[in-house]
């Protein structure tokens, strides 16, 4: 069962993050019915309370495109970083998540550029607290590519990689790559690649010198 996070922004991040998937995926469960359900009827499928939805999502709207983003991706990410042929390889994970998130359908990349606007122009929590809007399942994805190096970087950097990681993939990066750098779909793939190579490689080097 859910835990109902009646603090929603001042609980633990892991809570916190376990608490926003489990809204998003009782939302996109109700949404394969064919109809648009209700916060209370989301709250109701989540095991949590209606309070606890707002204190996530501000508006309906903003968590109907949430959840549909995520059925749009959700398969083909983790196919992509649970590829058998690259399980022990933390680089090519990486790289194949990188890819796999800048390859977005027109409908996909439009609903994000919603999200985002939604996002950014939402008030700050009422306890004034900053906590993530958005990018949860980003940091899902890149965490579990990064599984095979767990053990081998310590805490601090692991999650350092992890947050820098997420500035180099996802919609954020594919604004950059299309509005500011005039990138095609291909170059801002190979782009975020590269990018998330690098600092993979920077991580590692600054581990064995240390």
């Amino acid at each position: 069962m859910v835990v109902d996070a009646e603090t929603g922004g001042t609980g633990r991040p892991g809570q916190r993050r376990r608490t926003r998937k489990a809204i998003v995926e009782a939302t996109a469960e109700l949404l394969r019915t064919g109809s648009t359900p209700t916060i209370a009827e989301i709250a109701d499928a989540a095991e949590v309370s209606r309070r606890t939805v707002y204190l996530y999502f501000p508006t309906l709207e903003q968590l109907l495109i949430d959840a549909t983003l995520g059925a749009l991706s959700q398969a083909e990410v983790d196919e992509v970083i649970e590829t058998p042929e690259i399980a022990g390889d933390a680089g090519a994970r990486v790289e194949a998540m990188a890819r796999a998130l800048q390859s977005m359908s027109p409908e996909a990349e439009r609903l994000g550029r919603s999200l985002i606007r939604l996002t950014v122009d939402a008030p700050p929590n009422a306890d004034g607290e900053v906590s993530p809007r958005r990018g949860y399942r980003r940091v899902e994805w890149i965490e579990k590519a990064l599984a095979p190096l767990r053990e081998q970087i310590d805490p601090d950097r692991f999650q350092r990689l992890v947050f820098a990681l997420a500035m180099v993939v996802g919609w954020e990066a594919l604004i950059v790559q299309r509005d500011i750098c005039g990138l095609t779909a291909e170059q801002g793939q190979d782009l975020s690649a590269w990018a998330a190579r690098a600092l993979l490689q920077a991580t590692l080097s600054d581990v064995t010198s240390s």
